[in-house]
């Protein structure tokens, strides 16, 4: 993947015109199309902030929140709630609740119901089984172990995978569980993200044919998130930057399935004194619902919007309504670092 330098709001994919067994295209099943077709009266933006339910809203999750609530408010758009709960294994128990909690202690408001994947297992489910069947996709039985030692590289999001199953066509099986991979072609992705500037991958080389269902049964997050994106009409996507290196994936699986590209903004990550990305896997606190107006002081300090001490005692919805008039994001890009120590 290439360094970050521009910031055009554009995404390309620029494929070999043969491709790989000249299959790069999902077709127009009609059916196929209906799991994904967003309502075409949706409005002109619409962003939305995704949590996964594995432990309560923390200080790095409600800087990702806040920036992608103001992109919403600033542009006049929509800004939706979804709940990532497809990994159950993950998952703690009461967190969706803590979430939704802390979400509206800090007064954020979204359109519509709360999105759950959960609710459209059977929908991700038929995708794939889609693809396995144009040949888009096929079944891997490879073990982690034996993708590391055969690896061609080590890429942007790990060990590349060689393509050992490509040709093997394996059938599904009760005794021998597979992966689910999809065949990447001969393309570089091209993007041009708003604060991290333009990024070209060849996803082949770089990432190679990446899961989008699990040996265990679950689909991959790659996957969930395209379809979701599509479904819900999503035409911004502001997330953390550690999440810049799956997004070339994501834009070759929109490319596969004939999907519009939302416009991406990744903003800087919020790390401990250790270097560590703020996680519940790192020790990361809940934030305080006691104190809702100090956080989002916080956090618009976090993404340098340089908010008036003054700011710091009023309600949340004061702190959103200066936040809107005064939300430049341009002062995050001469910020280029993927990541800030907070403590």
């Amino acid at each position: 993947m290439s360094l970050p330098n521009g910031s055009i709001r554009t995404a390309t994919t620029k494929s070999d015109q043969k491709g790989e067994m000249g299959l790069r295209k999902s077709g127009s099943d009609p059916h196929f199309l209906s799991l994904i077709s967003p309502d075409p009266m949706l409005p002109g933006y619409r962003g939305r902030f995704a949590p996964s339910p594995s432990g309560p809203l923390h200080f790095g999750s409600l800087v990702a929140a806040t920036a992608s609530y103001l992109q919403a408010l600033s542009n006049d758009g929509e800004w939706l709630l979804r709940i990532e709960d497809i990994d159950p294994p993950r998952e703690i128990p009461g967190a969706t609740e803590l979430i939704i909690s802390s979400l509206r202690a800090h007064a954020f408001q979204w359109v519509g119901p709360i999105h759950r994947q959960s609710t459209h297992l059977a929908e991700y489910h038929a995708i794939v089984e889609h693809l396995l069947a144009t040949g888009l996709a096929y079944r891997c039985r490879c073990t982690r172990d034996e993708v590391r030692r055969t690896a061609t590289a080590i890429g942007t999001t790990g060990p590349v995978y060689r393509g050992t199953c490509r040709d093997r066509g394996h059938a599904a099986s009760a005794e021998m569980p597979d992966a689910v991979r999809l065949r990447t072609g001969n393309s570089t992705v091209e993007f041009n993200d708003i604060l991290q500037g333009q990024i070209s991958c060849q996803v082949a080389e770089s990432i190679g044919d990446f899961i989008i269902r699990r040996k265990d049964g679950l689909i991959a997050y790659n996957l969930a998130v395209v379809i979701d994106d599509a479904r819900e009409g999503i035409t911004e996507v502001v997330r953390g930057c550690d999440l810049l290196d799956v997004t070339p994936a994501q834009i070759e699986l929109q490319h596969t399935l004939e999907l519009s590209e939302p416009t991406y903004m990744h903003v800087p990550v919020v790390i401990n004194k250790h270097g560590q990305k703020l996680s519940k896997q790192t020790g990361a606190i809940p934030i305080d619902d006691q104190q809702p107006g100090k956080n989002l002081f916080s956090a618009l300090q976090f993404l340098y919007q340089e908010p008036p001490n003054e700011l710091i005692n009023e309600t949340p919805e004061m702190i959103w309504d200066w936040a809107q008039k005064h939300w430049r994001p341009q002062k995050l890009v001469a910020k280029q670092q993927s990541a800030y120590e907070f403590t």
